[in-house]
């Protein structure tokens, strides 16, 4: 009985760092861990050991400013921070979202019309779209963010794939351990889609949003304490760790089966999913496909949230999953045109998996300042108060600015030298 209510108590813990995790493995992530797998075999897996502690230390100090400040980053930007700074932000951010959520909804279409060949993708996508819009309206938050939790369950069937499936668990382990590093465009180019789609900006905003959310359902206004701050390492500790799991498997699935198979280039997750169905049997193709859905379904509320958030914080409209359509008309009617312009790059000729990764890049190259930011931020008692960082969030969070800067940088210089 001990262990059943230990298992509980962390259940009830896990919230907005279990979510955002989750979402970062969306069909962006998937297809970009996908390309990675099939072009470079396993010469990518290494990537998953070193983003956790990065990944994990920037949502950390999102979190804290959520909880400390009550106010979004967005918001806290707004506060002590040049307007210019903001614009510059959603600059970037809006057509990055947007593209991403478009490509997931393409991507989830797609996988859809597989599972169901005689329905098109199109309509599929459609639906998805609608239901999405509908549940985001009409639920109240914490009945969303039940929702998204236990979707993120669907994320365990990328660990069973792999097993399915003869390995070198030997090769495995060295390429875990032992980085790979080839200094060309292309392979650069991966390694800032996969650091872009690991540490992706819009997730900043989202986890501090939904700290306040989440201090705001249960009442805690103003009550931070050194147990909720440790609870909140718990859960993005978890959230962190489960995306980064998945992201290893994913690389592991395709790196092995889809590379060692000779097939290195793939343009769509669908094709990912359909690749694997000959080599690793239809077992491993369906539950691929299924994953790919649910991972849309979890991650495009978060995508759509994030942007609405940054949106309306910046321009001080009304804001929050917890509120109501008429309570907080434009937060919603961000989130809608958001969905829409994203179906809408489905009809214009926009390459899916273009989208997904020039997204993934665009969100590696402004990262950086982000990064640089919610550092300073962090660091501020005049923000933070006793919350500041300590100095292995400072470590973390410097080796994760100079990594992604690094990243960011090489693939600029190869990009303009053409080499």
């Amino acid at each position: 009985m001990k262990i059943k209510s230990k298992l509980q108590r962390f259940w009830k813990i896990l919230g907005p760092g279990l979510i955002t995790g989750a979402s970062d493995d969306d069909p962006s992530g998937i297809a970009t861990y996908s390309q990675a797998g099939a072009g470079y075999g396993l010469s990518t897996l290494w990537t998953a050991v070193i983003a956790f502690p990065l990944m994990a230390a920037i949502q950390q100090m999102c979190a804290r400013i959520g909880l400390v400040t009550t106010h979004g980053l967005t918001g806290t930007l707004k506060k002590y921070y040049p307007r210019s700074v903001l614009y510059v932000m959603l600059l970037f951010s809006f057509p990055a979202i947007v593209m991403n959520i478009g490509a997931d909804i393409a991507s989830m279409g797609a996988v859809g019309n597989l599972l169901f060949p005689a329905i098109d993708s199109i309509y599929f996508s459609v639906m998805f779209t609608a239901l999405l819009l509908i549940l985001i309206i009409y639920l109240p938050y914490h009945r969303i963010a039940a929702i998204l939790k236990y979707l993120c369950l669907v994320l365990l069937v990328y660990l069973v794939v792999p097993f399915l499936y003869k390995q070198d668990w030997l090769q495995i382990l060295k390429s875990t351990v032992i980085p790979t590093l080839q200094f060309d465009k292309k392979y650069i180019g991966i390694l800032v889609g996969i650091l872009g789609t690991t540490i992706s900006p819009y997730l900043f905003f989202w986890q501090a949003s939904m700290e306040v959310e989440e201090m705001q359902h249960k009442k805690r206004h103003l009550m931070v304490n050194k147990k909720i701050i440790h609870d909140m390492q718990q859960d993005v500790d978890f959230g962190m760790g489960f995306s980064g799991l998945v992201m290893f498997f994913i690389i592991l699935t395709t790196g092995t089966v889809l590379y060692n198979s000779g097939i290195h280039q793939i343009d769509t997750v669908e094709q990912a999913a359909l690749a694997l169905k000959p080599l690793a049997g239809n077992f491993a193709y369906l539950l691929f496909a299924i994953g790919v859905i649910g991972t849309g379904l979890l991650a495009i509320p978060v995508l759509s949230g994030s942007l609405s958030y940054i949106i309306t914080e910046t321009f001080g409209w009304q804001q929050g999953l917890d509120k109501k359509f008429h309570e907080a008309k434009a937060f919603y009617i961000v989130i809608a045109i958001s969905l829409l312009l994203g179906l809408s790059l489905n009809y214009v000729g926009i390459s899916p998996i273009e989208a997904l990764i020039y997204t993934a890049i665009l969100y590696g190259l402004t990262a950086p300042v982000l990064i640089a930011i919610i550092l300073h931020i962090c660091n501020n008692k005049k923000v933070m108060g006793e919350f500041t960082n300590s100095k292995t969030l400072n470590i973390m969070g410097i080796a994760a600015l100079i990594i992604m800067t690094l990243a960011g940088g090489a693939l600029l210089y190869l990009q303009f030298t053409g080499q």
